[in-house]
């Protein structure tokens, strides 16, 4: 079974004495269950791993029956540590203040205990942890699979991974390609949207969220305003609801609206959006193009190339403490605009015959980024861009 990076962080983490809740952060189907199965096989402390999805809402004394069976079989195993693993914790209401309440009484008594909690809605943690577990938890990010782990655990090249994405779970399924769009659409699209959203947020037009996360996922690699996109929803809204809707999907890890980048801060943020995807797979399980259709129209492929490029980008963005925007000045553009530490990286991506890169040029010039990349024809190879870790350049 592939093992991901953040398995052995965690491990590491395990190995060092109490003294914070772990927490595993990351959008669905990215291995986060699976990681805490690889846990439990190489700890040597007594463990419990129980998980709350079929344990009612409501049930919030749940947390505290866990807990307690926790202390019992290491009082009576006679062992100085034990591992509580709580996974999908975020169904529980008020999980937050149920798990603040068992720590902090461990804490108070010497009580070895070390915490794991995971969950499919980043939403939910993340709101849980700010409001009552602040200074208690340190995050381990997981991301979308990168091209170097589909390549590494599936053998995928670089133009099925622009294509099909980062999902392990839909791997299986690229050769038949209904089967695999049924897949994304049915088991990680719809419940993101309607589990993970739906039941977190207050989403008073649920219609509208679906209609934007689509549309918007078609339109992804593109610049449009937030105006045009409401003129070709079917349910009524407003600007300031689809920006709000906008901002959800981008802490969900499925979709962003970039902003262009400019000095003046204020001009960036009322800056028509630029698109992009978290992983491709979503761009790809709602369009009508096939891989062979889209891979043979080389239009429609430079944005799945651009769209792949921006994906790589946004998950490690987090990470790595950088912002993505990308430029634009009449007719002169540049993809990508990676800032960290008042510096910048400017990328351009070429999928097809290499043409004069104005915009690439006029942007050095304004504003000096530190490097100038280009990605694809006549530059950095994609597969070899794709690999690389870009904050390493800062």
């Amino acid at each position: 079974m592939y093992k991901r990076a953040q398995q052995a962080e965690l491990l590491l983490r395990l190995s060092e004495p109490r003294k914070t809740i772990q927490v595993l952060s990351g959008p669905r189907q990215v291995g986060k269950s699976t990681v805490l199965k690889q846990i439990i096989k190489e700890i040597t402390v007594p463990y419990l791993l129980v998980s709350a999805d079929d344990v009612s809402k409501d049930e919030q004394s749940w947390i505290s029956e866990v807990w307690s069976r926790a202390r019992a079989e290491m009082k009576i195993l006679g062992s100085d540590e034990y591992l509580l693993i709580i996974d999908e914790v975020h169904k529980i209401f008020n999980w937050s203040e149920a798990i603040k309440k068992e720590w902090d009484s461990d804490t108070f008594n010497d009580v070895n205990i070390k915490v794991v909690l995971s969950g499919s809605s980043r939403l939910l943690l993340k709101d849980g942890l700010t409001e009552s577990l602040a200074g208690r938890y340190e995050l381990i990010r997981m991301p979308h699979w990168s091209l170097q782990e589909m390549s590494d655990a599936f053998n995928i090249d670089v133009d099925h991974y622009v294509y099909y994405g980062g999902y392990p779970g839909s791997a299986t399924f690229i050769h038949n390609e209904n089967r695999w769009k049924k897949y994304i659409k049915d088991s990680i699209i719809a419940p993101a949207i309607e589990s993970d959203i739906l039941m977190t947020k207050l989403i008073y037009k649920p219609q509208l969220i679906k209609q934007l996360f689509e549309l918007g996922c078609s339109y992804s690699g593109e610049e449009i305003s937030l105006t045009k996109l409401l003129g070709q929803l079917q349910d009524a809204g407003n600007v300031t609801t689809l920006a709000g809707y906008l901002d959800v999907l981008r802490e969900s890890h499925l979709l962003c609206g970039m902003q262009k980048y400019a000095n003046d801060i204020a001009r960036k943020y009322n800056s028509i959006p630029k698109m992009m995807v978290y992983n491709t797979a979503l761009m790809s399980a709602l369009s009508d193009f096939s891989f062979e259709k889209a891979y043979t129209s080389p239009k429609a492929w430079g944005r799945w190339v651009e769209s792949a490029v921006g994906a790589h980008l946004l998950n490690m963005a987090e990470e790595n403490n950088y912002k993505i925007y990308y430029w634009r000045e009449r007719n002169d553009e540049v993809d990508f605009v990676v800032v960290s530490q008042r510096n910048c990286i400017a990328i351009e991506v070429k999928s097809g015959r290499r043409t004069t890169n104005k915009g690439l040029s006029v942007f050095s010039d304004k504003f000096k980024p530190i490097h100038s990349i280009v990605v694809g024809s006549g530059g950095v190879p994609l597969e070899k861009f794709l690999t690389w870790d870009i904050s390493k350049l800062f």
